[in-house]
């Protein structure tokens, strides 16, 4: 039988600033075979690409952090090469951590490995039916809590996260405002997710535009990037708001930490709440929340962009997409 090579990125520095391929080391070897039952050998499809990888590159979070050396975690879709698991039928699709490579050798009883569910397209169960759906989901309405006639402010709006808790505020009969980059950007918010306004951050004075848009003051704000977006939005702050934590894409790439929000004391001046949260803790409700999400989907409630680059050997390229804003939606990567 043909020797089945295997191309890796692995791990070889731990970065200090901007993320990029002098940050990782190409390998090409032989495939893993199986040894024992229970295991399954899966070929990469497409891999997702998400802020939280360049966490792990640096340090330890929620998951102990990428070791020098080790294939670079990512989350992933493959086919069933081979299969010594009855769960598991070679042909089959699934969803797991595969991590930047082209084949992956799983313990088929692994936390987070799953079929995909048949007649959902692989670029759809990756996103708003994936992870990320299930991120802005929770995210909005377990932390954020929002109510009919509220204002919800949602930063990197036009992102994976961003653009479905935007819409998901929309649903719940909210005045939604979306943060993102560019004019692109903030025409597919206008247009397509049907946001009801949108805010250019590379050319609009954000503190300037929530004071316009946000009159009353913001209730809940849904923060994927931290840094100077966060500050402004805790200052229009208003009576019991929420803020709710989901990422601080601005500051991944520092070196040092960055100087906390000058107005979190606005939090006490309002009663308002400040919540961290990680969709780890949801995923045994997750089949509700991806009927639901589902739902909405099939129904033209919630529009998705996928953003799909090509080829496994521009994985640290496509990673760094993220960090510079050139993605519009979710970011994956097609390898096979």
């Amino acid at each position: 039988m043909e020797t089945r090579i295997n191309r890796q990125w692995r791990l070889a520095a731990r970065p200090e600033g901007m993320v990029g391929e002098e940050h990782f080391r190409w390998v090409e070897e032989p495939a893993p075979e199986l040894t024992a039952d229970g295991q399954l050998l899966v070929r990469t499809l497409y891999l997702s690409c998400d802020p939280t990888q360049r966490g792990w590159m640096a340090r330890d979070t929620y998951l102990p952090a990428v070791a020098i050396g080790e294939v670079m975690r990512s989350f992933g879709v493959g086919r069933v090469v081979e299969s010594r698991h009855p769960r598991y039928a070679a042909g089959q699709l699934v969803q797991a951590q595969l991590g930047w490579q082209d084949y992956a050798l799983l313990d088929g009883d692994s936390p987070g490995l799953s079929a995909v569910p048949e007649g959902i397209e692989i670029p759809i169960a990756m996103s708003v039916l994936g992870i990320t759906g299930l991120t802005a989901y929770f995210g909005l309405l377990e932390i954020g809590r929002p109510r009919a006639g509220e204002t919800v402010v949602v930063s990197a709006a036009a992102g994976a996260t961003g653009s479905v808790a935007g819409q998901i505020a929309r649903l719940q009969g909210c005045r939604t405002v979306g943060i993102a980059g560019g004019p692109e950007k903030c025409r597919w918010l206008l247009d397509e997710a049907r946001f009801d306004a949108a805010i250019d951050y590379r050319h609009e004075d954000v503190a300037a535009r929530l004071a316009e848009l946000c009159p009353r003051g913001i209730d809940v704000y849904f923060d994927n990037v931290g840094g100077e977006i966060l500050d402004a939005a805790l200052a229009r702050l208003a009576f019991g708001g929420r803020v709710v934590v989901c990422g601080a894409i601005a500051d991944y790439n520092r070196s040092e930490l960055a100087p906390g929000p000058r107005h979190y004391l606005n939090l006490l001046l309002q009663r308002g709440r400040m919540e961290g949260f990680l969709v780890l803790d949801y995923l045994d409700r997750a089949g509700a929340a991806v009927a639901e999400l589902r739902w909405w989907l099939e129904g033209g409630e919630i529009k998705v962009r996928v953003d799909i680059q090509e080829g496994l050997e521009n994985a640290p390229r496509t990673l760094r997409r993220l960090f510079t804003g050139a993605n519009l939606g979710k970011q994956l990567l097609k390898v096979g």
